[in-house]
């Protein structure tokens, strides 16, 4: 690599993820920053190279005619995307535990990171699973990277009148902060409502419970319990945090300015064209970024959201969950778009380095 390459490469990694404290990139090259350009030689692997991945995500084994969605690159706007290399990151974390805690979005990138590193060192895996717990493991390496299924971080209580909501009590956190590296998510689940709602109360301090509240002030309460759990209860010098950022859906045609199309994001074969999305800024991502701005602590922002939501294309639509059943607008086909969140991710982590 020539030196002022390299160097280019370096400024634009750092000023991506520079964020001590909280504090977002705002000058140089942002690697979340440019569009999505058609590459022949992509994806990084094919379904049938990673014989574990889950049928809500397989859109080609469920039937999906076309794959022309998988032949998108990311390309930021002054730079280059690191390129992925799943050796070195498994020699890196040799020895180590990684572990994606979220609602099933996580799941879309923790499905992906697997299949990416399965399909760079082909070596021996084990799939287990404890309780809420998926333990993926490579035992030549003595690497485990696990996903915790919770959907809104703060815990959920069972009480005689039914589940509530504890937006200020996160109990989990003294289980999570024994990890080597920790990617959160949180955001599908907040705007539930009727059946698909898993609470009955929402609680706030010991005597300030309701029925419902504005879900966007619940939403950022309970951000703001995470971020104090993470400035007083995690050591960042032994633990890298991360947020995963919010993963948006395609549910409305109108955010992309296609008024004619009634089925959402089926039959969409392309992106987004250019860097903009025309239905402007997620409303979570404005409010989580609002939160980590507070943390005092080292905290990573993957900042996915403008580049997912210029990808109407990539969701499993009628693909997903065994094929023709319901409409997915909002997880994600595998190989796809989390892919790219991980070569963001495999940047944080080696930056420096």
């Amino acid at each position: 690599m020539a030196y002022s390459t390299a160097i280019a490469l370096a400024i634009c990694i750092f000023s991506l993820f520079h964020n001590i404290g909280g504090t977002l990139s705002d000058g140089g090259c942002d690697l979340s920053r440019g569009q999505w350009v058609y590459d022949p030689s992509y994806p990084l692997y094919s379904s049938t190279d990673c014989p574990f991945i889950w049928k809500e995500f397989d859109c080609q084994k469920n039937g999906r005619p076309d794959n022309e969605y998988l032949k998108y690159r990311w390309q930021p706007a002054s730079c280059q995307t690191p390129r992925f290399s799943g050796r070195r990151f498994l020699e890196r974390f040799r020895g180590k535990r990684i572990l994606f805690v979220g609602d099933s979005l996580s799941m879309n990138q923790w499905q992906s990171l697997t299949c990416m590193l399965y399909k760079s060192v082909q070596a021996k895996y084990t799939i287990n699973r404890i309780g809420g717990l998926s333990i993926f493991s490579f035992p030549a390496y003595d690497v485990s990277i696990m996903l915790s299924r919770n959907a809104f971080l703060v815990d959920t209580v069972h009480m005689r009148n039914g589940n509530v909501l504890m937006l200020d009590s996160i109990e989990n956190g003294s289980y999570w902060r024994t990890f080597d590296v920790i990617i959160f998510n949180t955001w599908h689940w907040w705007l539930h409502t009727g059946k698909k709602q898993p609470w009955a109360f929402v609680r706030y301090g010991v005597n300030n419970a309701h029925k419902d509240m504005n879900r966007m002030v619940a939403y950022e309460k309970a951000l703001n319990t995470w971020a104090r759990w993470v400035d007083s209860s995690v050591d960042t010098d032994k633990t890298k945090i991360f947020f995963q950022g919010v993963s948006p859906d395609h549910v409305n045609p109108r955010e992309w300015g296609d008024d004619a199309n009634s089925k959402s994001c089926l039959g969409e074969t392309e992106p987004v064209k250019g860097t903009q999305y025309p239905g402007g800024s997620h409303p979570g991502e404005v409010v989580l970024e609002r939160v980590l701005r507070k943390i005092s602590k080292p905290v990573h922002l993957l900042n996915i959201t403008r580049l997912s939501q210029l990808r109407k294309d990539s969701h499993p639509s009628a693909y997903g969950f065994g094929g023709h059943r319901g409409m997915d607008c909002t997880h994600w086909c595998v190989p796809g778009v989390p892919d790219t969140w991980n070569q963001l991710l495999f940047a944080a982590l080696f930056q420096g380095s």
